[in-house]
């Protein structure tokens, strides 16, 4: 297709089997394309619909590389998000995976453009709302060495800027994750307490059977 592509004019290419095969809309940006003298190949595939050969178009018309999302396993959001990403000048490899849905990808390209450490909900098993009150945790700190010189692992600290992100009106502070680290030993003491109980329990059942 290369060189067929190379060597026939926009008049004759539109004449060839290889372009009857796609339907209208897809020709028709097919046309712009070739118009616009953009590598056209990298979306003129049939199994990218109307709307995934737009995306892929504008990111071409815009000086983006788009072959980042000229992927068929991305849906129109996907790639509108990693496109988003692309313009912002980040690091969009970060969350341009199959992995991660498009409300998923939002929530990781707004932290980047907060300039947040989004490692902390990087996780394509949370859900984006998980990863939404992880960001506004984050985001409610300007001080990084809260949390990037604490002795707390990483998942026990995205636990805290969890349940903190989603109090709107508490600030997060030095204070605050210390008060939340007793809370959550605290927690995790009495939860040893009641299985030990439970157990012990069970075990007085059996000797009474």
């Amino acid at each position: 297709m290369n060189r067929i592509y190379n060597n026939l004019s926009v008049e004759n290419l539109i004449k060839t089997e290889w372009f009857n095969q796609f339907n209208k809309e897809q020709q028709n940006l097919i046309k712009q394309g070739l118009l616009l003298n953009v590598d056209v190949l990298l979306y003129a595939k049939k199994e990218f619909s109307g709307d995934q050969m737009r995306a892929i178009l504008s990111g071409l018309v815009n000086n983006l590389d788009a072959s980042i999302y000229a992927k068929e396993y991305f849906t129109l959001f996907e790639m509108s998000e990693i496109r988003d990403g692309l313009k912002a000048n980040l690091d969009v490899s970060i969350y341009a995976k199959k992995e991660f849905d498009w409300l998923q990808m939002y929530e990781i390209r707004l932290g980047l453009q907060n300039d947040l450490d989004v490692s902390f909900y990087l996780n394509s098993n949370f859900s984006s709302k998980k990863m939404r009150y992880i960001r506004l945790g984050l985001e409610k700190t300007n001080d990084i060495s809260i949390y990037s010189n604490s002795d707390l692992s990483k998942k026990e600290l995205a636990k805290i800027f969890y349940f903190l992100g989603k109090d709107k009106k508490t600030k997060i502070n030095s204070f605050q994750i210390k008060m939340f680290k007793k809370k959550m030993l605290f927690k995790s003491f009495l939860l040893k307490k009641l299985k030990l109980f439970v157990k012990i329990k069970k075990k007085e059942k059996i000797k009474d059977e």
